[in-house]
């Protein structure tokens, strides 16, 4: 199984206050290594190009959040800093997912993780916003659709936060469909089940309080059986473990068994109809130790019907 950072991930620093800390990186990566001796096939994140970006993000964008900056600290909004080091951990965050999708159609291997920051899928068309400066996992199937001409592209995204971004820049092109749970009432306020775009658009509520029963269920009853009509040709993930019943910034009650149970559902659906193709991307969670055991329990999962591959 391959993976994918970069150091410049590690400088992206929005302050000693924001939760969406250097820190988080760092746990995720000494866990993986600590518990996948051998068993990851570590990549750096080449840096995105400007044609890439340029799939998903408006020029405007894309030149505010590469703009060379000497203050600690710039506010794009009420919760989204940047800092000298942005620029570059979000062309890597991005380029990650455009290296993962060429190496897993390329037949590299069928697998990877890109443990990367800032996370993404809050940034829209036109905004960066919810800690998220590029959105990573778009500009992946926006990559996998024009560069290796694929026509069914699932976005699964787990996080706890409506990924409004991946919505928006998606919403009208069938070619890319978009399934997310998501907790009631918390930011971004979106993503509701009227939602249906192209009918490429599948989103699923869960009250605050919902625990790993509800939450497997869901998935089982609704979510799955949509993915596998859909017959995808890649799976992307957006991982965000923020939904662990300890994470501060949600109100669901899941586990790492919960977030291990869904990835081997995804993989196997992956094996199903896309030749075992699935590249995921590290989203939110932001209680650390809930982040590494959860983070662990992605990647076991993965690597649980896997091929050992050399490296390290």
């Amino acid at each position: 199984m391959l993976a994918y950072t970069h150091p410049s991930c590690l400088l992206h620093d929005p302050g000693p206050d924001h939760p969406e800390s250097p820190q988080r990186l760092q746990v995720v990566l000494d866990a993986l290594h600590a518990r996948f001796p051998g068993q990851l096939q570590w990549r750096p994140a080449p840096p995105a190009k400007l044609g890439d970006l340029a799939r998903v993000h408006e020029t405007e964008l894309i030149d505010l959040v590469l703009q060379a900056q000497t203050a600690p600290l710039r506010q794009l909004d009420m919760d989204t800093r940047t800092s000298p080091g942005s620029a570059s951990a979000a062309l890597h965050a991005a380029g990650a997912g455009i290296a993962a999708v060429d190496a897993v159609m390329l037949g590299d291997d069928p697998l990877a993780f890109c443990a990367v920051r800032p996370p993404g899928h809050h940034a829209t068309v036109t905004s960066a916003m919810g800690f998220c400066l590029l959105n990573n996992v778009a500009v992946a199937a926006a990559h996998a659709r024009d560069r290796h001409g694929l026509e069914r592209i699932a976005v699964v995204d787990f996080d706890v936060h409506h990924g409004n971004g991946t919505q928006d820049i998606f919403q009208h092109d069938p070619r890319v469909a978009y399934y997310s749970t998501h907790q009631a009432g918390l930011f971004p306020n979106s993503g509701l089940r009227r939602d249906r775009g192209a009918g490429n658009l599948l989103n699923i509520l869960l009250p605050p309080g919902s625990d790993g029963l509800r939450f497997r269920n869901v998935w089982a009853d609704e979510m799955l059986p949509a993915i596998d009509d859909f017959r995808p040709q890649l799976v992307l993930v957006s991982a965000g473990f923020d939904g662990h019943l300890r994470d501060p910034q949600a109100d669901l009650m899941l586990e790492a068994d919960d977030f291990a149970w869904l990835t081997a559902q995804l993989h196997q659906l992956a094996r199903r109809h896309a030749q075992g193709r699935l590249v995921s991307t590290l989203e939110g969670g932001y209680d650390l130790q809930a982040l590494a055991e959860c983070s662990v329990a992605h990647v076991g999962a993965l690597l649980e019907d896997a091929p050992v591959t050399p490296g390290g």
